[in-house]
């Protein structure tokens, strides 16, 4: 496993690591995916591949499972990971979209309430747009969505140069907790 993912997956944010993976493939190959012990369902444009790393979010300390690939220059990614109280979960929400727009240093161009399919409704489930830099000083944009179901929460983002609308829509309109 590379170093920099390794580092990626102390955070409790999926930036880190979709910077670290930023190999591209020259096509989208969706493919539905079920990440173990969710009811979440998704589409995927790549093979993911799955890491797990022990991390504080909301004040506890928890395992965050992080799937992610990249394809067509824009790297994917769905992070979750289960809470012990429901009285973290609004911190948990606002600390892994604060944490991605951290890691490259975003500025927000705009947000909006979007509730997943079957999700656990919640003020702070919300798709929020992003412009920053990579650490090299190339400028990334990043697209970040982040919800409840029940204790577990999770953050769905895209990340590259020029996201491509509907591809990134696909992703995001394909999440779906399962009942």
């Amino acid at each position: 496993m590379p170093i920099a993912l390794l580092r990626a997956l102390r955070r409790p944010s999926i930036g880190s690591a979709l910077l670290a993976l930023a190999a591209c493939t020259p096509a989208l190959n969706w493919r539905e995916v079920r990440p173990a012990a969710t009811p979440l369902q998704l589409l995927m444009p790549c093979k993911a591949t799955a890491q797990e790393r022990q991390v504080m979010l909301a004040g506890q300390s928890v395992a965050l499972t992080l799937h992610a690939c990249a394809a067509a220059g824009q790297t994917w990614g769905l992070a979750s990971a289960a809470l012990q109280d429901p009285a973290r979960v609004q911190a948990a929400l606002q600390e892994l979209g604060a944490a991605a727009a951290s890691n490259i240093a975003a500025t927000e161009q705009r947000s909006h309430p979007m509730q997943v399919t079957g999700a656990t409704p919640h003020e702070l489930s919300q798709r929020r747009w992003l412009q920053g830099r990579l650490p090299d000083g190339k400028p990334v944009a990043m697209q970040v969505l982040v919800f409840v179901h029940g204790l577990r929460v999770f953050q769905a983002t895209v990340l590259g140069a020029e996201p491509d609308k509907d591809s990134v829509d696909t992703f995001f309109a394909s999440l779906r907790i399962q009942p």
